[in-house]
């Protein structure tokens, strides 16, 4: 056939900007060309481009249109995956005439397109839920008569603590009265579990190499100046990937949980550090599982593994760092039992808590029943699916997991028939403060019986002003290009971030969740102790779940 134009088809198979989830909007006539935007975009959806316009002009007395071509210089949109726009309106921020911003597009179809060499879909953050969460929904709806509870909850004995450790049956205890004084009875002396006192908030395992140097550094500071100078015992897991070697060596590392996941990551260094170690950490948590991504394992990216990550966990510079789904040494929990918990207490000289933490699951009371039969297990942590991650994939975070209310309710309750709920503690993590509700989630856990809560994402949110949010907005956290330095190791971006800051707003968060705690805790004239399993001081206005929880049905 002749007299056919032979076409290139290349852009049949391009997106278009209505594909994708963020969509640019710039301005020309705001505009004044400074690159300030271009240059704080970590993601490169955003370039400097030259144009050719064609402007049709008419001048004199007697018109005569004039085709004229004009080049102008304009800042497009990348089409491409690999350089989209994420949302994080970094360029918002810096442009002095407020000429560009990011507009969310909810007609988007760009996750079709995501599973690029045959990979799912891998997004910081967590899941997408609009909905509230169980713990959202609760109620307290005890409320004592006898005292004011805006005056109960300023009372100066008020205690919010709890107690890290296995805490023995009062006829176990080793204790005999002689003329009228508690004394030790060296003939029932036996092993006596070690036990820390803490603030029911601990900061969730988030490790050296998934944060930035400065990220870790202002939890770090701000942990210690709570327990020093506001006397709130708070302490911080350090999560899989070891610890810095001065703070192995300081008094410091009382405040810290030292995490031994399936990686092994920074263990060398710890190990070597023992005779060094002028105090003990506050706790040992052996992971096995997380509630984001429950039987997946962890991957750090090789773009995160810096020289100083690579010298704290003791490998390679610039390699992927995968910690598989299981311990490679254990075939079931029993035998984690007997040789993990026992060899991590064993090294420590069993001065330091030791306990395990895994996914929310079905199997979580299974778990539990052999850690109740254990003299050496500390405690029980059990991350929910609502937990955050910075690598998980779609399918795991919205397919997989066990949400974390009913899973604690069922080992509390598992505990009290067997007559030891005030014996084994259970610490609950997984999507707290999910809505921002940091205080109401804590207490409501606290009610349905844990002893303790773990938080992650909620304090990386709070303390450091993340961008990301629940409509995939930035959500960077996995490729190591966080705009606000918070999960990334690249000095240019991680440089954004101050220490110091990050440390006013952590002890601001907790003197506020703690003056929460109160305000819930008084009216039901709790003052001197947590009310850990009160649960007739709770309601829900939904008939499943006040039944599922065995809480009051209200509405």
């Amino acid at each position: 056939m002749t007299g056919l134009i032979n076409v290139n088809c290349d852009f049949n198979h391009q997106l278009s900007i209505k594909e994708f989830p963020y969509i640019v909007r710039w301005r020309d006539d705001r505009c004044k060309r400074c690159g300030q935007c271009l240059s704080v975009c970590p993601t490169g959806a955003i370039k400097p481009s030259v144009k050719s316009v064609r402007i049709v002009e008419s001048q004199g007395q007697i018109p005569k249109p004039i085709v004229k071509t004009k080049v102008i210089h304009v800042i497009e949109q990348a089409k491409d995956m690999e350089n989209y726009c994420t949302g994080c309106a970094m360029c918002q921020l810096v442009c002095p005439n407020d000429a560009i911003e990011p507009e969310f597009n909810p007609q988007h179809k760009f996750y079709t397109f995501k599973n690029k060499g045959g990979e799912p879909y891998k997004r910081g953050g967590r899941r997408n839920d609009p909905n509230p969460s169980t713990l959202d929904r609760i109620k307290f709806t005890r409320i004592s008569m006898l005292t004011d509870p805006a005056l109960d909850a300023g009372r100066h004995e008020f205690r919010v603590r709890t107690y890290l450790g296995r805490l023995l049956q009062p006829e176990n205890l080793p204790l005999t009265t002689k003329n009228g004084l508690i004394t030790i009875d060296r003939e029932k002396e036996e092993f006596i579990p070690p036990v820390r006192e803490i603030f029911p908030v601990m900061i969730g395992s988030m490790s050296v190499g998934a944060l930035s140097p400065p990220m870790w550094e202002g939890l770090a500071m701000g942990v210690a100046y709570l327990n020093e100078v506001d006397g709130i015992p708070i302490v911080m897991c350090t999560g899989e990937g070891g610890v810095p070697p001065r703070l192995l060596r300081s008094r410091y590392l009382k405040y810290f949980v030292l995490q031994i996941a399936s990686g092994y990551f920074g263990w060398d260094e710890i190990i070597h550090s023992l005779p060094h170690m002028v105090v003990d950490p506050a706790a040992i948590e052996i992971k096995y599982g997380q509630g984001a991504k429950p039987g997946d394992g962890g991957l750090l990216m090789a773009q995160k593994v810096i020289k100083l990550i690579a010298k704290i966990r003791g490998v390679p510079e610039r390699v992927d760092l995968a910690s598989p789904p299981t311990h490679q040494t254990k075939y079931s929990i029993e035998e984690a039992v007997a040789k993990m918990i026992q060899s991590m207490s064993m090294a420590f000289g069993f001065r330091v808590p030791v306990y395990p933490k895994i996914s929310g699951t079905k199997t979580a009371t299974a778990v539990l029943n052999n850690l109740a039969r254990n003299p050496y297990a500390a405690a029980l942590a059990i991350d929910g699916e609502d937990g955050g991650t910075g690598a998980a994939y779609n399918v795991s975070l919205d397919k997989m997991g066990h949400p974390i209310a009913s899973n604690v309710r069922d080992c509390y309750l598992e505990l009290v028939r067997q007559g030891r709920q005030n014996e084994l503690p259970i610490i609950a993590g997984g999507g707290i403060g999910k809505k921002g509700n940091l205080a109401s989630n804590t207490a409501a856990l606290i009610m349905l019986g844990a002893s303790a809560v773990q938080v992650g994402k909620y304090i990386m949110q709070a303390t450091a002003e993340c961008l990301g949010d629940e409509y995939n907005r930035c959500n960077l956290c996995n490729t190591g290009k966080c705009p606000r330095g918070i999960a990334t190791q690249d000095p240019k971006l991680y440089r954004r971030l101050d220490s110091e800051k990050v440390a006013e707003r952590l002890v601001e968060v907790i003197r506020a969740c703690e003056m929460e705690l109160k305000k819930i805790f008084a009216p039901m004239g709790r003052s001197t102790e947590l009310p850990i399993g009160m649960s007739d001081a709770l309601g829900i206005d939904d008939k499943d779940m006040a039944e599922r929880l065995q809480i009051n049905y209200v509405c």
